[in-house]
């Protein structure tokens, strides 16, 4: 029994990578990035507000789009996220950043490799930050879900 609770109840170095016993020093240490400036990982700060100027910006287009009484469409979330799904994929696989994250100095880089993030990794990316919990859920770096299932990571350019 203890060995079964000792998974959850061991504290943070049990969110640690396998073999690794202390800390990093910085979030995305282990990953090669620098611990601040242009390279490093964005904070969760950062990350909420350029999705929240994607998601309000996309708003305000299909609320342009709608036309009279865009507040009283009863699709209106429906395509604000289909809009907002559609930037974020096309944005991301072209430039590596969406509109929200260019305004905020952001920018999705592969942990992989030096490419471009591509349009399947943008795909799936998208895809799981449309049920909210993988982008919520945080691993030791604070990369969310989405962007360790992807092979990604949103680093600052500024």
């Amino acid at each position: 029994m203890a060995r079964m609770t000792g998974s959850w109840l061991s504290g943070p170095s049990a969110a640690l990578p396998k073999g690794q016993t202390e800390a990093q020093a910085y979030r995305g240490e282990l990953l090669g990035l620098p611990a601040d400036g242009p390279g490093s990982l964005a904070a969760t700060g950062r990350r909420v507000l350029a999705l929240a100027v994607d998601w309000f910006t996309a708003a305000g287009v299909v609320m342009l789009l709608i036309g009279e009484a865009p507040l009283e469409n009863p699709r209106l979330g429906t395509y604000t996220l289909m809009l907002w799904f559609l930037v974020g994929v096309a944005c991301v696989s072209l430039f590596s950043f969406t509109p929200g994250q260019y305004m905020l100095g952001l920018q999705v880089a592969r942990v992989d490799a030096p490419a471009k993030v591509g349009f399947l990794r943008a795909l799936g990316r998208q895809v799981l930050m449309v049920f909210i919990v993988p982008a919520v859920i945080t691993d030791v770096d604070g990369r969310g879900m989405h962007d360790r299932a992807t092979g990604t990571a949103l680093v600052r350019v500024r």
